[in-house]
Parts: structure tokens; C-alpha cells; sequence
């Protein structure tokens, strides 16, 4: 009897470990075939309680590694950290970031009510884009099939025309994005995200320093991940290295037209 109760204690651990695991891979989508799933964006802010209390709005939930609060969402995590900066992300290689929302008039209703601008409206998809402060534009399209009232959907990265197409390939060879056209713009799709391409009449600034400083990926496998980056020739600026005290790996890196990339290993564990 006693055995058969070891047993089942055993099995029982088991489950809830797998059901840990599939909760804690909710979080980001799925790691593509390159071990690859779009992690974060980063924001440079005047006021962190100001932001926060507006992502908290629109529901994210916290989570935490270790002392670093990151503002969770399906698909995406926003990482907030306070700095002086009057340059926000129109002008930068990443124009805005945006959000699949089950009803965009509710998001529009009480974002507005908050004090965010309309910046446009458009349809086909239905869509709303605002300035969150710092000049952080960010984008809500309507999909009325999602199963949650908001997720992370995209990066829209600007640059020329004659870097649209080399861009692309860059995220497709080195991140193992698919090469496709998402609502008319050249695209690297990854499982739950995708990094749109549009075109700008010249070149746009880097994103350091700037209100959207950078985003991130996390990766499995972090080690080999940046050794085949070295070995194509992809300069770091940042090697990888332990974050203290959050159990996380990171090293950074500059897509060919300055986006700052932060890659992580072991921020899915963020509880």
C-alpha cells in the first residue's frame, strides 16, 4: 500500500511539474525550429509608476526574476526602467510595437479615459494606435476569435527600401523567422509574433537610448545560439553574462540597422 502511494505521489508530482511547464510556456510563444520566441520590449521611462499603472490597465499581470519586475502579457513581456530620454520610438528603427485585443472600441474607451492620444484609426483589420508617454507609440488590432482580451503581436521595424528585404532575410537566417507578408508588410513570423518591415524615406536612428531602448528574444540554448551568431559574423556588444540575482542569461547584439537585441536565456521562468 505504502508503494502504491509513493506512487501515485510520484505520478501526481509529475503531472503538476508538465503542468508547470505548459503554464510557464503560455507565457511566450512557442521557441520556433532556431530555438527562438520573441521575449521582451525594453522602455526607458520618466516615471515607472505612471507607465506601470497603464500596462497594468490594459492587464498585464507582474512577474518577477529575482528583484527585475517585468509587466507580463500573452506573448510579450514589457520591462520598464526609469531614465531621461526625449526621443521616443517614431524616429528609431522600431516605430511601435502593437497588441492583438478582442475589442479594440474597449481598449480605445479606456486608454482614452487615461489620457492616451489617438495617433490613427484604420480598418481591415480594425485598429487603434496611441502614444503611451515617453512617446512610445503602440498599436491594438482587433481579433474578435482571441481567446484572451489582449496578447503581443508584433514589432514594426522601419527602415529604407533598399534595407527592407536584407532586413528580413538578417531575422530569417539568424532568428529562424519565416519569411512572409502579414496585412501588406514584408514579415518574419515566429509561433505568437511576428516582426513587420515598413518602409521609411531615409534611415532611421538606433534604437539605444532611446524611449524603446530595445527588444529582446529569448532563446533555448543560448551558448551554441551565439556561437553560430559569432561564426556568421554577428557582432556583440554585450557578450553573454549572468543578470544578477534573476537566474537569467543575456548577451546583446544590433540587427543591421541598429535595433538593440537583447537575447535571454531563462526569462520564461519569470513567476
Amino acid at each position: 500500500m505504502i508503494g502504491r502511494m509513493r506512487k501515485r505521489t510520484a505520478l501526481l508530482f509529475a503531472v503538476l511539474v508538465a503542468l508547470n511547464a505548459l503554464v510557464l510556456c503560455a507565457q511566450l510563444g512557442a521557441p520556433n525550429a532556431a530555438g527562438v520566441a520573441i521575449g521582451h520590449v525594453h522602455l526607458t521611462v520618466h516615471d515607472i509608476e505612471a507607465q506601470r499603472k497603464l500596462w497594468l490597465l490594459l492587464g498585464a499581470t507582474v512577474a518577477h526574476a529575482g528583484p527585475l519586475e517585468l509587466l507580463r502579457f500573452p506573448g510579450v513581456f514589457v520591462v520598464l526602467t526609469q531614465g531621461e530620454t526625449n526621443q521616443g520610438s517614431e524616429g528609431s528603427t522600431v516605430n511601435h510595437f502593437g497588441f492583438l485585443v478582442r475589442n479594440v472600441d474597449d481598449v480605445h474607451k479606456k486608454l482614452a479615459a487615461a489620457g492616451l492620444p489617438t495617433v490613427q484609426e484604420l480598418a481591415a483589420p480594425k485598429r487603434w494606435v496611441t502614444m503611451f508617454p515617453d512617446k512610445i507609440k503602440v498599436e491594438f488590432t482587433e481579433d474578435t476569435s482571441l481567446t484572451v482580451p489582449v496578447a503581443g503581436h508584433h514589432l514594426h521595424l522601419s527602415t529604407t527600401m533598399a534595407q527592407m528585404e536584407p532586413l528580413r532575410t538578417w531575422y530569417v537566417t539568424h532568428f529562424g523567422g519565416l519569411p512572409e507578408t502579414r496585412r501588406g508588410f514584408a514579415s518574419a513570423v515566429f509561433n505568437g509574433g511576428e516582426i513587420n518591415i515598413m518602409q521609411s524615406a531615409a534611415a532611421d536612428a538606433p534604437t539605444r537610448g532611446r524611449a524603446l531602448d530595445h527588444i529582446g528574444f529569448e532563446v533555448q540554448g543560448l551558448d551554441a545560439f551565439c556561437k553560430t551568431l559569432e561564426q556568421a559574423g554577428v557582432k556583440f556588444e554585450e557578450p553573454i553574462r549572468d543578470v544578477p540575482g534573476t537566474g537569467i542569461r543575456a548577451a546583446f547584439i544590433e540587427d543591421p540597422v541598429g535595433t538593440r537585441i537583447e537575447l535571454t536565456e531563462g526569462l520564461i521562468r519569470a513567476r
